[in-house]
């Protein structure tokens, strides 16, 4: 069952790049690079979002609304800034994922359905961005720049 959801979150992942580079290539990299900063946002939000339906309490409920606020910051950043803020928070995400959600105490209220399937997706996008944007570079993909004002 593990292994289905892994395979299930990195083909979810893969959709999701597609649609990601086609954007980017196509219309403007920023709308490609916002749609993953988006979905960062979303995976961790998913988890405040357990916590509140499952009424986990308080402090769960802090801890969840802080993670969401430390990736969503990460996303920003990597939004038109570095992409590699975008790399470290998929990247990191997973830690979240399994070491919160699925082994520790968050198994409580969190889907471990959600959370095994959330690490490979994280994992499959980390990877994608690090080597669109950074091994092969985008100007090498053909992704079209913002226009300056």
């Amino acid at each position: 069952m593990i292994l289905g959801l892994l395979i299930e979150g990195a083909v979810a992942a893969l959709v999701s790049i597609v649609i990601a580079f086609l954007l980017s290539r196509f219309t403007r990299d920023i709308i490609g690079r916002g749609l993953l900063v988006i979905f960062l946002c979303i995976a961790a939000g998913a988890y405040f979002g357990f916590a509140i339906a499952a009424d986990a309490g308080p402090v769960w409920t802090l801890v969840e609304v802080v993670q969401a606020v430390i990736f969503g910051t990460m996303a920003l950043l990597g939004l038109r800034g570095s992409p590699w803020w975008l790399v470290a928070g998929w990247a990191s995400h997973p830690l979240w994922d399994i070491g919160l959600q699925y082994i520790g105490p968050g198994d409580s209220f969190a889907p471990f359905t959600y959370a095994i399937a959330c690490a490979s997706f994280d994992l499959v996008v980390a990877a994608y961005i690090a080597i669109a944007y950074g091994l092969i570079g985008p100007r090498k993909l053909g992704f079209r720049k913002t226009r300056e004002p």
